[in-house]
């Protein structure tokens, strides 16, 4: 029994309704009908400036462009995109041993599946340029890694058809696939872990701003409140992932003249700048003040003392991401997962 094919609120079926948007793009951009479908199929008979053109006139009428998944169907296409992007407010670089162990995890992933690895950076201010490798026809998918505080572009992208997987937080009203480590349990094992070890007065470090970072707070909140301990404001210093984003920390509570014995950082890298800054403050640590960071990056167990830290399921990352990308690629729902997280406890907490 044949289908109908499904139509619009006016009666134009899905066919019909892309034929009248590519007559939009190429009335505006003042060019023919076939020469908008070969810029949109990324032919080389299309100057750039066209083509750039027609992209940017086709993503601001939500044309959704299939280039990616018809190239795979045609086996013309085995490139994957891997988006990084550039945050000007915290100015993260791609050197960071958390995005070189994402990008490894992901590598040996696509490696195992037959794909190639596209590697970019974007304005995390624009995130729709991540769909831009897609729109014309380099990848057949992108990975994003971080959310950041753009939740609404994300879901744009997903309205579009982009096949995207962002790892990151699960957020409500969330159209896009993410793939992301269990930020809540993981703040709550950190504090709870500082709490057993005696430890009351527990710094956070971090910026809630970021839906990642927000749940490791509400875990350690969640923590503190079973301990029948409330949450002191103070304590809590809005850092961002820079190098010395937790010697800024540190230095913030010395100027705020607040009273702490731990610090839960959530990042590697913050609690190791926290402990070299807090070495060149005369406190020893773990012995007055216990240090507990977030992701175990390779360097981790090196650092002195060894960090404590919330062990990031790396490895699993770049397979789950992977997985769930060429669900959507193959035109199959692809559901939010989390994966767990686990402390990892050395030297920097425990005296």
């Amino acid at each position: 029994m044949s289908k109908t094919p499904p139509v619009d609120a006016e009666g134009h079926s899905g066919q019909q309704q892309q034929r009248l948007q590519m007559a939009d793009i190429a009335r505006l951009a003042g060019v023919s009908t076939s020469t908008v479908s070969r810029a949109l199929s990324g032919s080389k008979l299309v100057n750039d400036e066209t083509r750039s053109r027609i992209m940017e006139l086709a993503r601001s009428l939500k044309y959704s462009i299939n280039i990616g998944a018809q190239n795979l169907r045609l086996k013309q296409n085995r490139t994957v995109g891997v988006v990084v992007p550039y945050d000007s407010g915290t100015r993260q670089h791609l050197s960071d041993p958390f995005f070189l162990g994402m990008l490894g995890s992901l590598a040996d992933a696509l490696t195992e599946q037959g794909f190639d690895m596209l590697v970019t950076r974007v304005d995390a201010e624009q995130l729709d340029a991540a769909a831009a490798p897609f729109d014309s026809g380099r990848v057949i998918g992108v990975v994003l890694i971080g959310q950041w505080r753009h939740h609404e572009q994300l879901n744009q992208l997903a309205a579009r058809h982009v096949p995207i997987v962002v790892w990151g937080a699960q957020l409500p009203q969330q159209l896009y696939c993410t793939i992301g480590g269990d930020n809540l349990a993981g703040g709550k094992l950190a504090t709870a872990h500082l709490l057993a070890r005696g430890r009351r007065r527990i710094a956070f470090l971090g910026d809630i701003a970021l839906p990642e970072v927000a749940q490791r707070h509400a875990g350690y909140g969640e923590a503190l409140a079973e301990a029948g301990i409330r949450p002191d404001p103070s304590l809590r210093v809005a850092v961002s992932f820079l190098p010395d984003g937790g010697g800024q920390g540190v230095r913030e509570l010395l100027a705020r003249h607040a009273d702490y014995d731990a610090i839960f950082a959530c990042s590697d890298l913050l609690a190791m700048t926290a402990i070299n800054t807090l070495r060149q403050q005369g406190v020893s640590v773990p012995q007055q003040v216990a240090v507990v960071g977030y992701d175990d990056i390779e360097l981790a167990s090196y650092f002195h003392p060894p960090l404590s830290t919330v062990q990031q399921p790396i490895p699993a990352a770049g397979r789950a991401l992977v997985a769930a990308l060429l669900e959507l690629i193959d035109g199959r729902p692809a559901p939010s997962r989390q994966l767990p997280t686990r402390l990892i406890v050395r030297g920097s907490s425990v005296a």
